[in-house]
């Protein structure tokens, strides 16, 4: 009796002696949902043969594609113990010789269930990772790989969307290995693929043109670069020329009112032409402006950008997938001029004019303004403040500035910054971005955790709040001495209480507080902050009226960014008095987590004095803990659990006369974060740690 193992499948071989002929079993060992074995015997007869020769036999093709089809079918199973075993299978063929030929099969047969497809090609996916390099434990063979190689450019015709973006992922994968030593078809079969009149195989082509260019563009090696940039070189034009034709054809059906479909397919190619370009143009050249066709592209960017946010309006009508579709080929041409001031930032000095103008006028004049969308306005916001701190760009004395660019940089920017342009910027930026929306205080009435949580790490690159915060506090910190005038004013037009009646009035003050705030620091010499907070904060904190909960959160954060900066020591009291007001359960759930991260200003301030706080700990102590109780999102009950923490810790020694009634909350406190992550479960016992380092005894 021999065993051996060939492809998916074990073959038990034995020898009929008086006959002389050799008979395999083929034992496909699993079984099914029912616990029924099943064994698919096959017999194979070969010639008859002697010690010296060499055991061939005909394998049962059809058998084991079907073996693999049925486990990659349980695979796809909701039902854990039917999905346990087949994974478990599967992760033992994965090593087979043929397994991943028999893979690119399924997964090429449209006729099989979509499931099943995904299925197998997330595990071709998976195993090219694992076992395609040549130094590879187990790796799959190169013929194997020859074949799965030939097969994956032979048909670009997939009918499904899903598949289709995980076979050019799939692609792109193999080309990061093995292109152009291993594969060098790869690049002229894709050409002309995209040169194809058949408009789907046209797409599908471009679709993974673009996978393999941003996977081949992500390799950092200099002889990869180098490689990269000859391949740029090859193609640039050709894409160019692309992406100029698809742009002006959907263009042309915005103008003409053509179908949907007919739109849509040609934006389509026109956003995956752009993407590819974005890498082509940022990766693909050392100095990008030395490169005329380069050039001529980016220039022609915000052209393009003001026709398609025309039409845009023209196709609100003709559903959603396609405005969105537009909205991306917009949001992507700002995309290009980011990342190329991020990465060439001297390539860009010609740009930063025509960039800066474009960007004025959308977000700054009452005819622009009417083209804005969301993401459109971040991606704007985005590009002013990156020009603004990009540290080519900054001047510090003609002596000292090397780089003649920089100096050319600085100009440009000085030029288009004068002191009327700024304000209006400022002005705009303040009474019109900074307004609280009705959506967001729909978004309040209905969540007012996820409303108050704090935005944090690259939130401005996406939110639209953070960047609009970010951008003003760059222009305000570039041009002080022009814009504190401007704040000063604002403040002043605010100054008296309004009436809590007056929605629009209120939504004002909140908007210029949130001005004060951003930009303390540089107001430090221009506010009597002692008497601002005595006079008219206070004032403000004391209305209860439904409305006058947007001043009092605002107030509540205002202070907590000033109480670092400039608020007197003999105002200290008064301001934890606020605070434990505030706090209180009869307060709005935003105000009071507003109020919790100004406590934690205020206790973690340099000149914190414990002995001034001491008669409000408790009182403190006792209201965050039922904040905590009352919070539902992770990120809430974690700042509050921040808070409680610090407040132990700046407390120390003074906080022995309340041990025992705050170490009654420590289980009550680890109750509460059971539910969640393990990272509350660490911010928890840091507080435990904190109370034992007080000399806390619990059990």
């Amino acid at each position: 009796m021999l065993t051996f193992n060939i492809g998916v499948l074990w073959l038990t071989c034995s020898v009929l002696p008086t006959q002389g002929i050799l008979t395999l079993t083929i034992d496909s060992y699993w079984q099914t949902e029912r616990n029924f074995d099943f064994k698919n015997k096959v017999k194979v007869l070969c010639r008859k043969f002697s010690n010296e020769d060499t055991l061939s036999f005909i394998m049962d093709v059809a058998s084991t594609h079907a073996m693999v089809l049925d486990v990659l079918q349980r695979a796809s199973s909701q039902n854990p113990e039917i999905l346990k075993p087949a994974e478990t299978k599967l992760k033992e063929w994965e090593t087979q010789p043929g397994f991943y030929s028999i893979l690119f099969d399924i997964i090429s047969n449209h006729s099989l269930d979509v499931n099943i497809r995904w299925i197998a090609i997330l595990y071709m996916k998976n195993g090219v990772d694992k076992y395609w390099r040549k130094n590879a434990i187990n790796a799959i063979a190169e013929e194997e790989k020859q074949s799965i190689r030939h097969g994956l450019l032979c048909n670009f015709s997939e009918p499904v969307s899903q598949i289709a973006v995980q076979k050019a992922v799939l692609i792109a994968k193999i080309a990061r290995i093995d292109f152009p030593r291993e594969w060098p078809e790869l690049l002229p079969t894709l050409l002309q693929a995209v040169e194809s009149p058949d408009s789907s195989i046209q797409h599908r082509s471009l679709l993974v043109l673009h996978h393999v260019v941003k996977t081949i563009a992500s390799k950092r090696l200099t002889a990869d670069r180098r490689l990269f940039q000859e391949f740029t070189s090859n193609i640039y034009m050709f894409i160019l020329n692309l992406w100029n034709n698809f742009t002006e054809a959907f263009v042309t059906n915005i103008m003409q009112n053509t179908s949907a479909d007919i739109i849509t397919a040609n934006l389509e190619k026109a956003l995956l032409t752009l993407r590819i370009l974005r890498k082509l143009t940022v990766f693909g050249f050392y100095k990008p402006h030395e490169n005329e066709n380069v050039m001529s592209f980016m220039k022609v960017i915000f052209e393009k950008a003001k026709t398609v946010l025309q039409g845009r309006k023209q196709i609100k009508g003709k559903g959603i997938y396609l405005l969105e579709l537009c909205e991306k080929f917009i949001i992507h041409l700002t995309k290009v001029l980011l990342s190329l001031l991020d990465t060439h930032p001297f390539s860009f000095i010609n740009l930063i004019q025509p960039s800066l103008e474009f960007t004025f006028y959308y977000l700054f004049t009452d005819e622009g303004i009417h083209f804005l969308f969301e993401r459109f306005v971040i991606q704007c916001f985005n590009l002013i403040k990156n020009i603004l701190v990009c540290v080519e760009y900054r001047f510090a004395k003609v002596e000292m500035t090397k780089h003649a660019e920089t100096l050319r940089a600085h100009e440009i920017k000085q030029s288009f910054f004068q002191p009327q342009t700024v304000s209006d910027m400022c002005r705009k930026l303040v009474m019109h971005y900074f307004i609280l929306t009705q959506d967001e205080l729909d978004m309040w009435d209905a969540d007012p955790e996820a409303f108050s949580n704090d935005e944090c790490g690259d939130s401005w690159k996406y939110s639209l709040r953070p960047s609009m915060d970010t951008v003003f506090v760059t222009i305000f910190h570039e041009y002080k001495d022009v814009l504190i005038p401007v704040i000063l004013e604002l403040v002043a037009q605010t100054h008296v209480l309004v009436p809590p009646e007056d929605m629009q009035g209120i939504l004002k003050k909140d908007a210029v507080y949130n001005a004060v705030g951003l930009c303390a620091f540089d107001l430090y010499d221009e506010v009597n902050f002692d008497q601002w907070f005595t006079n008219t904060l206070l004032q403000e904190l004391k209305i209860k009226h439904n409305n006058y909960r947007v001043i009092r959160r605002r107030v509540t954060a205002l202070i907590g960014r000033w109480t670092g900066i400039k608020l007197s020591s003999e105002l200290r009291p008064t301001l934890y008095e606020c605070i434990i007001n505030l706090l209180g359960p009869d307060e709005d759930m935003a105000v009071r987590l507003t109020a919790s991260s100004t406590l934690r200003y205020a206790i973690d301030d340099f000149e914190f004095n414990c002995d001034q706080f001491k008669d409000y700990m408790f009182s403190a102590f006792n209201l965050l803990f039922g904040l905590l109780k009352e919070a539902v999102e992770c990120e809430t009950k974690m700042q509050v659990l921040n808070v409680m923490t610090l407040l132990l810790e700046r407390m120390g020694n003074a906080i022995q006369p309340h041990s025992e009634s705050l170490i009654q909350y420590l289980p009550h406190l680890w109750q509460e974060s059971e539910d969640h992550n393990m990272l509350h479960c660490a911010k928890l016992w840091g507080l435990v740690q904190t109370s034992e380092s007080h000399g806390w005894r619990y059990y």
